[in-house]
């Protein structure tokens, strides 16, 4: 076994031929780890957005009421806010690799089988099992590159890449599935692209773990996963009246599993997250961002693509095609921001990103009133420099925000609070956008909502202060 800062590199557990080692007995190869990585990152993203531009076709298709269709879009980030601190701590006690490989092979079989499904409940369980597995696929990925990229530097490089490509997936997911004539051949073909490339990642791989041993947390992940799939549910159920009896119960049930969870991690020898994280403002910072960037961000722009659709007439494709103004250009901006490194702290990188998402959200106010898709333009422009900025600021903060030893589990903890947030965005900007008597009017709720949110996390996110002692 040969050691690298806190990581190991462990040698295989089956019995192979000496002249033909598996690719995890390797020293990791940077550059293979940051493709296989980013290119799994970006289908993942891809798979998460199809929905976006497809809502009107796949409800009608499957026959889903107006009041059920946040489920089509809420089944994915389900999945992944219920199982991604779980897959984290897996992947760093257990094998990175191996959790990657793993929940990429699932990605691309529930993709393919979420082509199958003939109604809503089904879709949505095919949409919830692909969360899971991209729940394993993001968590181990961020692990796998702070091992492979051990300078500071390097893991700027890394990181910044890998960030750009989670803006990459969602630039091209949309374009993927507006220009196949139907999105069940959509699901198929992004199906067969994640197995290619978790192929490759079984040859590709060197495998990394923290050496802290013990056993999985079993206790911690029968309440967190349930803890979150109550909530979630509640936030969905909600917009519905909030004081119904079975919003009530799901609300409560979550609230005294959430104790549960807690108590067992302060109890735990080896707990799926550290509670004293909570106290590093860094760490605040990193579930902060990712909390309202799902909350603002990812909400509002899930379902204003099928407002538009619904709004304007427009076509998938051409909505496909506006909204890769928005996220185009968070891929560039997210591969340029690493320039900013040594001159603006992630912290206040991020709080820049949300006040220029506040910025073009508000621009974009009266537009669908207007029945004009050109007043959108500008704000997309800005919203989506915004957006890059986020996306480039929110994995290198998630690494550097935990101990080396548990990069998988800080990746996941932070991407958990994206994916809740994203639940609740959701939820809300489609019970905004319809309790409105024209759907403009609603979009203008939704989106002053959205914006409101944002200012509110920059302005937390600036108060947050650094120290630096804690952090050692």
């Amino acid at each position: 076994m040969t050691s690298t800062g806190n990581d190991t590199t462990t040698a295989a557990a089956t019995a192979v031929p000496p002249h033909h080692p598996p690719a995890r007995d390797a020293p990791p190869h940077p550059g293979r780890t940051l493709a296989l990585t980013s290119a799994a990152t970006a289908l993942a993203l891809m798979t998460y957005t199809a929905p976006m531009v497809t809502l009107p076709q796949t409800a009608a298709d499957l026959g889903t009421p107006l009041s059920a269709q946040a489920w089509l879009l809420n089944g994915t980030p389900l999945g992944l806010a219920a199982l991604l601190l779980v897959v984290g701590s897996l992947a760093d006690d257990h094998g990175r690799r191996r959790v990657f490989v793993a929940g990429t092979f699932a990605l691309g079989l529930t993709t393919a089988l979420g082509a199958l499904a003939g109604t809503t409940w089904l879709f949505t369980l095919a949409r919830i099992a692909q969360g899971a597995a991209s729940a394993a696929l993001l968590a181990g990925s961020l692990g796998l590159l702070a091992h492979a990229f051990p300078t500071p530097a390097g893991r700027l490089r890394a990181t910044g890449v890998w960030g750009a490509f989670v803006s990459g997936g969602i630039a091209v997911g949309p374009l993927v599935t507006g220009s196949i004539p139907s999105w069940r051949l959509g699901y198929g073909v992004l199906g067969a692209a994640t197995l290619v490339v978790a192929a490759l990642g079984t040859r590709g791989l060197a495998e990394s773990r923290s050496p802290r041993g013990g056993r999985p947390d079993l206790a911690g992940a029968a309440t967190f996963g349930p803890a979150l799939i109550a909530l979630v549910a509640a936030l969905t159920l909600g917009r519905d009246g909030w004081l119904r009896p079975p919003v009530l119960l799901l609300l409560a049930a979550a609230i005294v599993l959430t104790a549960a969870f807690a108590d067992l991690e302060r109890r735990s020898a080896t707990p799926m997250i550290d509670l004293t994280l909570l106290r590093r403002p860094l760490f605040l910072a990193s579930a902060t961002g990712g909390l309202f960037t799902g909350l603002a961000v990812i909400g509002l722009f899930s379902f204003l693509p099928a407002l538009l659709q619904q709004a304007l007439g427009m076509s998938p494709m051409d909505t496909a095609w506006l909204f890769l103004l928005w996220s185009g250009l968070s891929f560039a901006v997210a591969l340029q921001a690493r320039r900013l490194a040594g001159r603006v702290p992630p912290r206040h990188q991020l709080a820049l990103g949300f006040l220029l998402h506040t910025a073009g959200a508000l621009s974009m106010l009266g537009a669908l009133d207007a029945g004009s898709w050109h007043r959108l333009l500008p704000g997309l422009i800005v919203a989506g420099t915004g957006s890059g900025l986020l996306n480039a600021a929110l994995p290198l903060l998630a690494v550097e925000s935990v101990p080396p030893t548990r990069v998988a589990m800080g990746s996941g903890a932070q991407q958990t609070f994206r994916y809740i947030g994203s639940c609740a965005g959701v939820a809300l900007t489609i019970a905004l956008a319809t309790s409105a008597g024209t759907p403009g009017g609603g979009a203008d709720l939704a989106i002053t909502v959205s914006a409101g949110l944002s200012v509110l996390a920059a302005v937390g996110l600036v108060l947050l202060r650094d120290r630096p002692a804690a952090e050692a």
